[in-house]
């Protein structure tokens, strides 16, 4: 089954590696190269630049950078990797490009932003990056930022909505045909996104909240909302949004299944889609990365799923939301 993953972190080990063995192309630093993904069939993949705060940049080792420079230091990684291997992966500007990738028997790579704060209340740098090649936008990470606020156990912080300009975001994001991301999102900003915006908008890693309460998993009302908007969620294989009181830190595909059940059963079939969160997340994984998501299908069809819904949610759900909004 070939699939498609909506959200993943990779390029935060691979574009700041000083190794040149461990490249997107092969690595061993991270779940996600070019070699696993065309082992598990994937024939498009998000590749985020995740904005580092000081204790992330210690963590993979590098002196501390400017927003600006950092997106501009990992996406030139990925543009380097699409300009040496021409024949495996292409980056992706408009939707005809992953139609004519696919038949070439290319990955196709978009490229998105994680956390809007790098747009300091100016929208001409939506135009810069959408110029650049950026094509999707998660609103927030896990603080407050030009655009409102995040998901948050804290009720205060959860109710409160999309700031001024972050509205006037939605609204430029909109005009261009840049995907609006609310995975991290607040509440409150989610039901003001679902008010302004006049297309489809996704949760790229977000599960159900109904099963696992977790402040970054969707409610059973945003999935009405998310899917009568034509919207989509993509399941995100991380233990803690996945399972309760997951002491052991498993990332088990029985909880997938669950999860997606109960996300079918609110949103239906055309909704789900697979937004895994791969390098972004830790723990124990059954399918600890895309060589293994065939056994995500093959559970889903032991579960009783007919073929059409597994292939909708593998690839046909992100493609047609993708068409509406490329």
């Amino acid at each position: 089954m070939k699939y498609i993953d909506l959200h993943c972190d990779t390029l935060m080990f691979t574009g700041t590696s000083r190794q040149k063995n461990q490249s997107l192309l092969q690595n061993d630093i991270a779940a996600v190269d070019l070699e696993r993904l065309k082992q598990g069939r994937c024939f498009l993949q998000f590749f985020a630049v995740f904005l580092l705060d000081e204790s992330y940049f210690k963590y993979v080792d590098i002196e501390p950078l400017s927003d600006e420079d950092y997106i501009e230091l990992l996406s030139r990684h990925l543009k380097q990797v699409v300009a040496d291997h021409p024949e495996k992966i292409d980056l992706v500007s408009a939707f005809e490009d992953i139609l004519k990738n696919e038949k070439e028997g290319k990955l196709s790579a978009i490229l998105t932003i994680e956390d809007g704060r790098v747009l300091q209340d100016d929208l001409s740098k939506i135009d810069y990056y959408y110029e650049q090649g950026f094509r999707l936008i998660t609103l927030l990470w896990n603080h407050e930022n030009c655009l409102g606020f995040p998901n948050s156990s804290d009720p205060r912080v959860m109710t409160q909505g999309l700031k001024k300009f972050g509205k006037e975001s939605i609204e430029k994001m909109n005009d261009l045909g840049m995907i609006i991301d609310v995975s991290h999102l607040s509440d409150g900003g989610f039901y003001d996104v679902a008010d302004i915006s006049s297309r489809p908008f996704m949760a790229s890693h977000s599960n159900a909240r109904s099963i696992t309460n977790h402040p970054r998993n969707l409610t059973d009302d945003m999935i009405h909302v998310l899917a009568d908007g034509g919207g989509i969620a993509g399941l995100n294989v991380a233990p803690h949004f996945l399972r309760e009181d997951n002491l052991e830190n498993v990332s088990g595909i029985d909880d997938m299944v669950v999860h997606l059940n109960h996300m079918v059963d609110q949103g239906g079939q055309d909704f789900v889609a697979l937004g895994t969160d791969y390098d972004g997340v830790e723990g124990k994984f059954e399918i600890p990365g895309p060589q293994d998501m065939p056994l995500l299908f093959q559970a889903l069809d032991q579960a009783g799923w007919s073929e059409d819904a597994i292939e909708k949610f593998a690839y046909k759900n992100a493609m047609r939301f993708l068409e509406d909004i490329l």
